[in-house]
């Protein structure tokens, strides 16, 4: 099976799309802005303490404040546990030596019941006494703001490396649970032990580090603590909030997480970022899996070429047809994902057990894969058709777990219930692709979706580019008709990108608003035939 992972990249947007013998397996949109992503960390200021909620929020300097569980603080604030142990430990002392002085104490007295609390371990009733609104805490974003939820945080800190990640507050030294094999997990165990780790300090070796030498770790580690440094100076210098660790961007990311042994290639179409994955690769893991790693020149966009976009329009789409006629449909709501799993063309053998089974099959490897692509997590529910068999019920459920049992986010998967649904849980950590496409639709109030001026103007910009490269528009002025609202983004915000483009290929560009234009609607004319374009 052959598996490629093209890149597009362009001033507003990152493209990043993996795709296994040709069909589209992930697919992720990067922007720049400042809002907090996962893996990011903050020195953040503790705004208030909910016990209702047994949650803390901080200020880490976004528009919402993060959510910080009670039972999350504990990990990376040691010194301030141990200080209240021992604040505890000298008023057992001074409890214990006025109940000597007292002649008898019954066992269920409020001192002995009181001497017998300070005895058990941090409960998250100890939190408030231990953290306090002001104070300043280092914490990792664990889930970025989504809608109208701010960050979640820890204080959990791990730093991956493309064959490490380092755990500063843990001991804990282990190996990623893919990697097989009894005698390599015995070697790389070997490894680690040999690797200089400062004293307090954990680590676990990820599944890109199977069947690497000790060079690799032993460089990847002094990278991690170098970055672990900096951030503990970072602390000792500054003032909250402040982000003192930036999770890479999605170009070193694709470097770091997705390139192993299992991917044949990487084609990027900008130079600058084919040259800087290129250098990346081959520091961290030599020239053979540099040479992976390829330019696309061609004249058309890259996800054009290779058919992503055409396939792109499942993931906004609410049914997504099955190769056997069936079809499954997608719901996204607050509360949770639905999915309800139709026959299609072929009712006409619902009553056949063998359709219905692969049916569901085919409607399962579906599922799992439009997951992926849309990004969509938290609580699924899947409502397959009623199957009779409990044999039949049961390989549904093996299946599932083995399609999302390679899903990089952490998916747990339910037998079907009584009510022949089946239940799963996705890790979600960033917005839903949907999220992040399309704005809610001032046209409905919310109840549908267009997609969002920044979209919109890459879509212009892409096709402009497009057009621009076709030697027989060279020099042509062209004029661009659109919403008036998408005008106002391309003449504030993109003016500069728009000059650079012209400057490029040398076309005069202008553009008109026409309000009778859809928000997603633009057209591309000849300035001087007023004929369109394509």
């Amino acid at each position: 099976m052959s598996k490629e992972i093209i890149l597009n990249c362009e001033k507003l947007e990152r493209r990043f799309a993996l795709l296994s013998n040709g069909k589209l397996e992930e697919y992720k949109i990067e922007r720049d802005d400042d809002s907090p992503k996962a893996g990011d960390i903050f020195l953040g200021r503790i705004i208030n303490l909910d016990t209702s909620l047994q949650a803390a929020f901080i200020d880490i300097g976004a528009k919402k404040n993060a959510f910080l569980h009670f039972k999350e603080m504990l990990p990376g604030n040691s010194e301030l546990v141990e200080q209240y142990r021992s604040d505890l430990a000298s008023k057992e002392n001074a409890i214990s030596t006025k109940r000597k002085k007292q002649p008898s104490t019954p066992e269920n007295s409020p001192l002995n019941a009181e001497v017998s609390r300070r005895k058990k371990k941090i409960t998250m009733e100890d939190i408030p006494n231990i953290f306090h609104p002001g104070m300043e805490i280092l914490v990792q974003v664990a889930k970025a703001p989504i809608s109208t939820k701010g960050a979640r945080v820890t204080t959990d800190i791990t730093i991956p490396g493309r064959f490490l990640v380092l755990m500063p507050y843990s001991e804990h030294i282990g190996l990623s649970s893919r990697i097989e094999g009894t005698s390599e997990r015995e070697r790389l165990r070997k490894i680690l032990g040999q690797l200089e780790l400062p004293e307090g300090m954990g680590m676990i070796c990820r599944t890109n580090g199977e069947g690497r030498k000790h060079t690799f770790f032993k460089r990847d580690l002094e990278l991690l603590l170098d970055y672990w440094k900096k951030i503990e100076n970072g602390v000792e210098s500054r003032i909250a909030p402040q982000r003192l660790f930036t999770e890479p961007n999605l170009i070193d990311r694709t470097a770091r997480d997705f390139m192993t042994d299992e991917i044949d290639g990487i084609v990027v179409d900008d130079p600058d970022a084919w040259k800087h994955i290129k250098d990346l690769l081959k520091r961290v893991g030599g020239s053979k899996l540099a040479s992976k790693v390829t330019r696309y020149k061609g004249a058309a966009p890259i996800f054009d070429y290779y058919r992503i976009d055409e396939q792109l329009t499942t993931v906004f789409q609410r049914e997504v047809k099955l190769p056997g006629g069936g079809a499954i449909v997608i719901d996204e709501t607050e509360a949770l994902i639905a999915i309800d799993v139709n026959t299609g063309h072929g009712r006409k053998l619902t009553d056949q057990p063998e359709f219905i089974l692969k049916t569901n099959l085919e409607a399962a490897e579906e599922i799992a894969r439009q997951l992926r692509l849309r990004n969509v997590g938290g609580l699924v529910v899947l409502d397959f058709i009623d199957m009779q068999s409990a044999g039949d019920r049961d390989e549904l459920y093996r299946y599932m777990k083995k399609l999302v049992k390679e899903d990089r986010a952490k998916t747990q998967v339910l037998p079907l219930s009584k009510l022949g649904l089946m239940e799963m849980t996705r890790q979600r950590e960033h917005e839903s692709i949907l999220d992040q496409v399309y704005d809610p639709c001032p046209y409905c109030r919310g109840s549908g979706m267009v997609k969002s001026a920044l979209t919109m103007s890459a879509e212009i910009q892409r096709e402009l580019s497009s057009v621009m490269k076709d030697k027989k528009f060279r020099g042509v002025a062209l004029r661009v008709f659109m919403h008036p609202d998408i005008l106002a983004r391309l003449k504030d915000e993109d003016a500069q990108l728009l000059s650079d483009l012209e400057k490029k290929y040398k076309n005069e560009l202008s553009f008109r608003a026409d309000p009778s234009l859809h928000y997603e609607e633009f057209r591309l004319v000849d300035a001087e035939t007023g004929n369109d374009v394509r």
